[in-house]
């Protein structure tokens, strides 16, 4: 049955986003044609502002139009930060009248109608009868994902498990895996691929192809400076993906430190939420491998020039040597690195 409702409204600090936000967010989207998310707090955050926040739930539900596995489907998601100076945001001590108030004057001020509020917090139903909407509850005993905002901010590593990778590595924590994730780097067309595919064969378990390369091919070579974020976001994601099926081990062709290479490489510059992805890969993984630069170079029209396969190369043992991941380096045939490998793991 189609849903009754239009606009959806979800409010909330989202200090940091966690997976009850995105159930709540998800929830919503799902009976709603369009939702409006007001991310804000007085005092607000000096680490991780509004604007910040408010940009990490865009990026996790941000997708290209290539892509698959879009959490919101079709339903557009408009996310506003808002500040006490630029908009009056009431402090967090204020009444429910005065923080209810604000709102629908806010909404108001921005012309936005909505038809139903979405909320996981007692204070919903006053809330929605307050703006003259409908409400509806998601999970507010917090039965399906007992977490909030404050329990993070507290305690980030218990919690890790109820963040989104992204969120995760701006707190310098990486959630658990059901199965240890060992990830292969290297110069382009340095048999990563190849090797990660006969390991997964060998262990008879799963393995992650490198996002970044899907992409690249489907929008034909033209990646944006936004691509890399989402490159090391959608990798992620895939990972855990395929560590729900693997068996015993994950094997990872590159990782979001590579990627921030290739947003420096290309533009000069990375995203700061790209850059706290590759700090914690040595968390991530627990075991990085570096395929040298040796097996005959393939140029299949996407790749660069082979002599950079050298500069490619000794900038990966640079990055990891500064930090600080120890790593495995591999050579000569795809048998010998298959036997490499297994050693490696097995002592």
């Amino acid at each position: 049955m189609p849903s009754p409702y239009t606009t959806g409204l979800v409010v909330g600090k989202f200090w940091p986003p966690h997976r009850g936000h995105q159930l709540l967010l998800e929830t919503a989207a799902a009976q709603v044609t369009e939702l409006v998310v007001l991310v804000y707090a007085n005092p607000d955050s000096a680490a991780m502002p509004a604007p910040v926040r408010a940009q990490w739930l865009r990026e996790l539900y941000r997708g290209d139009e290539l892509a698959d596995g879009l959490h919101m489907g079709a339903t557009p998601l408009r996310v506003f930060s808002l500040s006490a100076e630029a908009d009056g945001v009431p402090p967090d001590a204020a009444g429910d009248f005065t923080q209810r108030e604000f709102v629908r004057q806010w909404l108001a001020r921005q012309g936005i109608k909505v038809d139903v509020v979405f909320t996981s917090e007692a204070y919903g139903p006053g809330f929605a009868e307050h703006l003259g909407v409908a409400h509806i509850a998601v999970d507010n005993d917090r039965q399906l994902l007992p977490v909030s905002g404050t329990l993070v901010r507290a305690h980030p590593a218990p919690y890790a498990q109820f963040l989104h990778p992204l969120v995760a590595a701006q707190l310098g924590v990486v959630p658990p895996a059901p199965v240890p994730r060992v990830v292969f780097l290297g110069a382009e067309s340095s048999g990563k691929s190849t090797l990660c595919a006969a390991l997964a064969e060998a262990y008879g378990t799963q393995w992650v192809p490198e996002y970044g390369r899907t992409l690249h091919e489907q929008k034909h070579g033209n990646l944006d400076y936004e691509d890399l974020l989402y490159i090391a976001r959608r990798h992620a994601e895939l990972e855990d993906e395929a560590a729900q099926q693997a068996r015993g081990v994950l094997f990872c062709d590159t990782n979001a430190a590579t990627t921030a290479l290739y947003s420096y490489y290309y533009f000069h510059r990375c995203d700061p939420a790209l850059q706290a992805m590759a700090a914690v890969c040595g968390q991530r993984y627990a075991h990085t491998f570096v395929c040298a630069p040796t097996v005959p170079f393939e140029q299949d029209g996407w790749r660069g020039p082979e002599a950079l396969r050298s500069f490619q190369h000794g900038t990966i043992l640079m990055q990891l040597d500064c930090f600080g991941i120890p790593y495995t380096l591999v050579d000569g045939t795809v048998a010998e690195r298959v036997a490499q490998v297994r050693a490696a793991l097995n002592g």
